[in-house]
């Protein structure tokens, strides 16, 4: 007993031994939540006599979910195995792998990810003739997604169709999940949404898994979409269904809620306690990561965002550093400060570049840095550029797998079928394509009858014939049994990838060679590996492990970098901390994103995502912007971010040339002094042809033109030698000479 709550403070303990009723655990950041919810379910085990497969805990990445279950066995031993642990993802496959034949499906379905997704669509939009450009399938595609993650099939979608866009989309997803069905294939999102069907259409299925599950754990519980937040509350049930309702316990902390984007629903954690009306909420907010200093910053700026639960971070871990704030010429003056600072720290054994951290609000503003980085020959990885799964010959290769296991996956099949070149061309596979229309066979079936099908010419046929032969030979190394990396090392040779790469005179190509052994390493590691109770080492379960990795398990750990200096976007910093942290790119426009500005609530999604960033930093907190950044080719100007004004002056010292202090931090403070616009001073506004005005950067200039009114008024300047500069005088620092 004293093992499970030692080291823990006393609403940690509460949490940990809380009975009965629904709990909230409202876990401020850095305040020990995984610690929190691996103790809980240790406690369980250990104290309340509960059943190691009677615990259900989701999490939102394999990682925590490995690092949990191996916590919880060092605390009770090798019982911690039969629990699930896993993902939302993971834990409705291992249920629709048992149940998928209730909903018409094969057990070994194919799971495709949202590239996989895409390409269908768009073959099902090119059958519709859609025109691309106006209908763009990425759109369409994110339309479906979302729907599906408000549970909504294509007829719910169609009943709330605004627009004839929306229209059209209702069609294709009609159309695109009748080809799902058809290939024996679920999207990501299909598998919440399936899940719940399979619940809320099956009593005696949901009967199993609310007999079985007795303690319901969720993890990030504000990162949830309407379709999780179901499936969590089918699978705790209600009170007089038969069943004891399960225990429920959900971790998580609004004012991290930045997920909006992917449909994560901030009402879930908001209302909890509506939800469930005798729900009991704990509140932790001593914070174990970050020094006070980069505390009161962030508790600052997120007592910004209304409508939140109140709560403030506090720590035992000393005032420490000041933050400190730069303003930078431009985005190449921003990089050079970071390199300047990361060896500062180096040389004063501060910090190491492999304890730093960068992080900006979008992937493009990583280049500059890398492009210094290079230059300076200082080690840097960037988390988040294109992963290794999204590897076109990655992707080839795992097309094939897919096949051999389900050859009703048409989005694999055509990926493939000229990959390496035979000769196949879109002319065969449209005659393909008619003659199973023509005869109501599959994309496959239709192949697996190309000597009968007349209208393509022999060549082709001679091809299509040898690919049909090459993966029924290699389907018969599955129904052997044939091991995972055994039949990964036949695809390989026989398909002829390996030989096609190895052959090539191209330096990327070898590169993509060492792709595809490391691919085969992976099936060899997954065959090494333990499974969970009743499961079989499979390739149709390698498939499934391979489908699961979350992005964000390719985020190094927090602990060690290896030297690299790390860079990521907020949103992949998320969960994450290191000693040193550089928040870049702090303005209007930038960070808040320009799309956000016109809207207060991501506005406040903007603002979560800086609390993100600020409480990622243990002891060093950098933050900066630029005067000007280039965009499009040309400069662009943009005022400091809200955000720097909200950040209390005791806790930030701004280095930088000292004259230009003073004017910054006037401007800060007046651009967002409500409610007056964010220009120097109201009179900027109605400027006139002729007249001569003064700019913080520029200097003295002339009006040489005047367009738009009010918050669209523009005036371009001509400044001298600075040259002719076309200003949006809402915030641009000019005034009247």
């Amino acid at each position: 007993m004293s093992a499970l709550i030692e080291g823990l403070n006393p609403q940690q303990i509460e949490a940990v031994k809380h009975e009965g009723s629904p709990l909230l655990v409202v876990a401020g950041a850095g305040s020990g939540k995984t610690r929190v919810l691996t103790r809980r379910i240790a406690y369980l085990l250990a104290q309340r006599n509960v059943a190691p497969y009677e615990v259900l805990a989701i999490t939102f990445t394999n990682k925590a979910a490995g690092e949990m279950k191996e916590r919880v066995a060092q605390l009770v031993g090798d019982r911690a195995k039969s629990m699930w642990v896993s993902t939302f993802h993971s834990a409705c496959v291992r249920i629709l792998r048992k149940e998928a034949a209730l909903l018409g499906y094969s057990n070994s379905f194919t799971i495709y990810d949202q590239s996989d997704s895409l390409r269908l669509i768009t073959l099902v939009m090119r059958d519709m003739n859609l025109d691309a450009k106006r209908y763009a399938p990425r759109a369409v595609a994110s339309l479906i997604s979302q729907a599906k993650n408000e549970l909504m099939g294509p007829s719910d979608y169609l009943n709330q169709a605004k627009d004839q866009f929306q229209e059209i989309v209702a069609q294709v997803f009609a159309i695109y999940q009748k080809r799902l069905t058809a290939a024996n294939s679920m999207d990501f999102d299909d598998l919440i949404a399936k899940t719940v069907e399979v619940l809320q259409r099956f009593p005696e299925t949901k009967a199993k898994y609310r007999s079985r599950f007795k303690h319901i754990l969720v993890d990030e519980y504000q990162d949830t979409n309407h379709a999780q937040y179901v499936l969590i509350k089918e699978l705790v049930g209600v009170a007089n269904e038969g069943f004891p309702v399960a225990e429920l316990c959900v971790v998580g902390d609004a004012d991290q809620s930045i997920y909006a984007f992917r449909g994560a629903n901030i009402r879930n954690i908001l209302q909890f306690e509506a939800d469930y009306s005798d729900a009991k909420t704990i509140l932790l907010e001593q914070n174990y990561r970050s020094t006070q200093n980069i505390l009161n910053a962030a508790n600052a700026v997120i007592a910004n965002n209304n409508g939140r639960k109140e709560k403030n971070l506090w720590s035992e871990n000393g005032t420490g550093s000041t933050i400190v704030g730069y303003v930078a010429e431009s985005e190449h003056d921003e990089a050079d400060f970071v390199i300047s600072q990361i060896r500062a720290l180096r040389d004063s054994g501060k910090s190491n570049p492999g304890d730093t951290a960068i992080f900006y609000r979008t992937n493009a503003q990583s280049r500059v840095f890398e492009e210094v980085f290079l230059r300076v020959g200082i080690p840097y990885k960037v988390v988040g550029g294109v992963r290794f799964y999204e590897r076109k010959e990655v992707k080839d290769f795992l097309a094939y797998l897919r096949v051999i296991v389900n050859p009703e996956d048409e989005v694999s099949l055509r990926r493939i079928i000229n990959t390496p070149k035979r000769g196949i061309g879109d002319r065969a596979l449209d005659q393909i394509d008619l003659y199973a229309q023509a005869n109501s066979l599959s994309f496959w079936k239709s192949l697996c009858e190309v000597e009968k099908n007349q209208e393509i010419a022999q060549r082709s046929a001679a091809s299509l014939i040898e690919f049909v032969k090459l993966i029924q030979s290699l389907q018969t190394l599955v129904e052997a049994k044939t091991r995972v990396s055994v039949i990964a090392q036949a695809v390989l040779e026989q398909s002829g990838l390996l030989s096609e790469l190895s052959e090539s005179k191209d330096p990327q190509d070898e590169v993509r060679v060492e792709n595809l052994e490391e691919l085969v390493a992976v099936a060899t590691e997954f065959e090494e590996s333990e499974t969970e109770e009743g499961e079989e080492i499979s390739l149709v379960k390698f498939l499934e492990d391979v489908s699961l990795v979350a992005d964000a398990d390719q985020i190094p750990d927090g602990e060690d970098h290896g030297g690299v200096v790390t860079m990521m976007t907020l949103h992949t910093a998320k969960g994450l901390e290191f000693p040193t942290v550089f928040l870049t790119g702090m303005e209007e426009g930038i960070f808040p994103h320009s799309r956000t500005l016109g809207d207060p609530e991501e506005l406040q999604e903007e603002r979560r995502l800086a609390y993100v960033g600020l409480t990622r930093a243990r002891a060093n907190l950098f933050i900066t912007r630029a005067e000007y950044r280039s965009s499009w080719g040309s400069p662009s100007y943009n005022p400091a971010s809200r955000f720097l004004s909200e950040i209390p002056d005791e806790v930030i010292e701004w280095n930088q040339v000292q004259e230009k202090a003073a004017a910054i931090k006037t401007s800060i403070r007046r651009s967002f002094a409500p409610p007056k616009p964010t220009g120097k001073v109201s009179s900027t506004m109605n400027l006139e042809v002729g007249e001569r005005v003064s700019h913080d950067t520029f200097g003295l200039g002339t009006v040489v033109a005047v367009t738009g009114q009010g918050d669209r008024a523009e005036a371009t300047i001509n400044f001298g030698s600075f040259g002719e500069k076309r200003l949006l005088l809402r915030y641009a620092p000019v005034e009247k000479l």
